[in-house]
């Protein structure tokens, strides 16, 4: 086995958080990458034929004057008109295109959802796939476990597998064979591309668009949540309750409005996320140590039917990251390694969940929190963890809020004719009031939605259920047989309609026996 040097901790630092910044890319709109003052438009002078366009820093000249053209949504250029999918403006040689498993130093034509990009490893890009499917909310597996017994444990396993299958194949629609050379060509960029490809130019883009907007603000919504429970256990007696918190919360997420880009966001990110690490390990060193008190007779054969399918959207939640799997596997040097990223990323989550779950719940048993941290005995050392964990929420709140407000604006306010209302931004680049007035409605919506279902373990699930089920299994599968179905084998044909089929089980029944819960919450009342 080779070994493998470890850098100096600075350099560590920085990768990481390059790895970071990269995965934060890849899952916002191109737009919110740079701030109004770094507007980004594409040279169509200066460029050799069949040559990569590159990204330059924005000419004060208008469109149309010094030989630059601005690139818009869906190809329009100021002078070029209206270009095909996959096209830049240029000079108007043939693009050329990338091949499957080709290196960031390939030359090829850009595509709908690809940009400016940073060169990625292999382990880099496993760090992003493992952040996204390994982040906070893990804290409420044994929770899962709890209503789901050792259905639940297989259950983490199973759809770990899955939704890697589902990854590997919604990359795969990212190609078309070449019918000259019978190699792989990449011909889409995006989620969004693929099902625009399917469901068509004119309602592809929004049901794929309307679901990633719903995730992101629910998402949102479960950080401020998270926040309210941690606070709430962290000082049970205080003058203060759940829902204050959640206001608290909110109230200190206002300056998101004001970003222009994330890039000290994803820095410090980045070192939560390692100190996030550091405490799951300690909560999984704890529960060991008490390996004499665990309760194995607790764990349950048995399905409650009720409570088991909330289980399941909280495990598939914890596992979706399709979005932004295209823009991971665009932006890493070797594509061919992807896959192999993919499958290891998936069965390291599945160990660890599984374990994290089964032995949080032996420690706790029927006292098991739905944010496990709330379980730690010692009020200094619970209270010292969960706000670590609130300071990562608070800092992680802002990269799903940014895409959401990103796809907002520009589904939105673009300016007519693109779309219904005028551009929030002024010519010179600045953000206009109205348009900030937009940024801080959202965070106040999460909020109050926050503090209106402020139930945490349901919330999660109903999304899983929801969101979680279509991005992660149901679409990609479909996808596949549609743009596929010719060179597919039988088997696979029939596993990419099983897999539909989980996903339409799991997604109707979570969703309504996590409305079902919810109503029932809110019969009963916070526990707190």
């Amino acid at each position: 086995m080779p070994q493998l040097p470890i850098p100096p901790i600075g350099q560590a630092a920085k990768d990481g958080a390059k790895a970071v910044w990269s995965g934060v890319k890849g899952a916002l709109p191109e737009s919110c990458l740079s701030a109004p003052d770094e507007i980004v438009q594409f040279a169509k002078y200066g460029r050799r034929p069949n040559e990569r366009m590159e990204m330059t820093e924005v000419n004060k000249a208008p469109p149309g004057e010094g030989g630059e053209v601005a690139l818009g949504e869906g190809g329009e250029g100021g002078e070029g008109g209206p270009l095909p999918e996959g096209v830049a403006p240029g000079d108007g040689a043939a693009p050329v295109p990338l091949k499957r498993g080709d290196s960031m130093g390939s030359t090829s034509t850009v595509l709908e959802g690809e940009g400016g990009h940073d060169m990625i490893t292999e382990w880099q890009a496993g760090w992003n796939v493992t952040n996204a499917i390994q982040g906070m909310f893990i804290v409420s597996l044994p929770y899962a476990v709890l209503h789901g017994g050792y259905w639940a444990i297989v259950a983490m396993t199973g759809i770990a597998y899955i939704c890697c299958y589902t990854g590997k194949i919604l990359v795969d629609c990212l190609y078309e064979k070449d019918e000259t050379s019978g190699q792989l060509i990449r011909v889409r960029g995006s989620y969004k591309s693929i099902a625009k490809e399917v469901f068509g130019q004119q309602w592809g883009g929004k049901i794929v668009g309307t679901a990633q907007l719903i995730e992101l603000l629910m998402t949102c919504i479960l950080y401020v949540v998270l926040c309210g429970d941690l606070l709430i256990g962290s000082f049970p007696n205080g003058p203060i309750d759940a829902r204050s918190w959640m206001m608290i919360s909110g109230i200190v997420l206002i300056p998101c409005a004001f970003l222009k880009n994330l890039h000290h966001v994803s820095a410090l990110s980045f070192w939560c996320m390692i100190a996030h690490l550091i405490i799951n390990f300690i909560i999984f060193a704890y529960c060991v140590i008490n390996i004499q008190y665990w309760q194995w007779s607790k764990v349950k054969f048995t399905i409650d039917f009720l409570q088991f399918p909330i289980a399941l959207g909280i495990i598939v939640f914890s596992y979706t990251s399709h979005i932004f799997l295209p823009t991971l596997e665009y932006n890493m040097v070797d594509r061919s390694k992807f896959e192999p990223m993919l499958n290891w990323s998936h069965v390291a989550a599945a160990i660890f969940k599984s374990a994290f779950g089964y032995i949080g719940f032996l420690t706790w048993a029927e006292d098991t929190e739905e944010v496990i941290t709330n379980n730690l005995p010692n009020p200094t050392f619970k209270s010292f963890v969960n706000l670590v964990l609130v300071v990562k929420a608070i800092l992680s709140y802002p990269l799903p809020y940014y895409a959401a407000v990103e796809l907002i604006e520009n589904t939105y306010f673009k300016g007519k004719p693109k779309t219904p209302f005028a551009s929030v931004w002024e010519l010179d680049g600045e953000l206009k009031v109205w348009g900030l007035a937009i940024r801080v409605i959202v965070v106040v919506i999460t909020t109050v939605m926050a503090i209106t279902i402020p139930h945490f373990a349901i919330l999660m699930g109903l999304i899983g259920s929801f969101t979680g089920t279509m991005l992660s299994f149901i679409w990609p599968c479909w996808f596949h047989l549609k743009l596929k179905y010719n060179e597919l084998e039988k088997g696979d044909i029939i596993y990419d309609y099983f897999v539909i089929f989980i996903g339409c089980v799991f997604g109707v029944i979570g969703i309504t026996t996590s409305f079902y819960a919810l109503v029932e919450a809110f019969a009963i009342g916070l526990p707190f």
